[in-house]
């Protein structure tokens, strides 16, 4: 497998190949984190179709400082961000689920694992959005808070606060779940 730092470099010549290497290699995780985000499949991909299309646009000028799948994480959730500001109807998208993957190759733990990831999808589309891009960021994505912080314009303090609450309210759901 090319080198991400080589594949930038290569896209900055003007390789299509080493934009089309990088479209593969992160489209799925982007894809995910977009659905995550907007809890709409078909907005999803055109919020990661419109990234990788302004990143196309950036040949022979792209300056990568971090990784690659930062960058593009930040690029759709700032995309996201927008797109979800400008809509004015919040529907919980039923196909969400696909964008969560299991590894595992046992039939009944794939569809436990589907169950499960299905209810936290679910429930994380119960919070507001600035605490669910937080959890998505940090936990889908790995990014830390700092470039959480960095990507979305505020402060580190928001952020964590932002996390701890959605965190809390995730606890309080399930812990009322589990009780019922």
């Amino acid at each position: 497998m090319i080198d991400e730092k080589i594949l930038v470099w290569r896209f900055n010549r003007g390789s299509k190949d080493a934009l089309r290497r990088l479209y593969e290699k992160y489209k799925d995780d982007l894809l995910g984190l977009a659905v995550t985000l907007l809890r709409d499949r078909s907005l999803a991909e055109d919020v990661v179709h419109d990234v990788f299309v302004s990143f196309a646009g950036t040949t022979g000028s792209f300056h990568l400082s971090g990784t690659m799948k930062g960058y593009l994480s930040t690029c759709v959730a700032n995309c996201a961000h927008d797109r979800n500001r400008l809509r004015s109807n919040q529907n919980v998208g039923l196909d969400a689920a696909e964008a969560i993957s299991s590894d595992s190759d046992c039939p009944v733990e794939h569809v436990v694992g589907s169950e499960q990831a299905l209810r936290l999808q679910e429930q994380l589309g119960c919070l507001p959005y600035e605490q669910r891009e937080i959890i998505v960021l940090h936990l889908h994505q790995g990014m830390r808070f700092r470039e959480i912080a960095e990507a979305l314009g505020i402060s580190i303090n928001t952020v964590q606060s932002r996390y701890r609450y959605g965190l809390d309210k995730l606890r309080s759901i399930f812990n009322s779940m589990v009780t019922k």
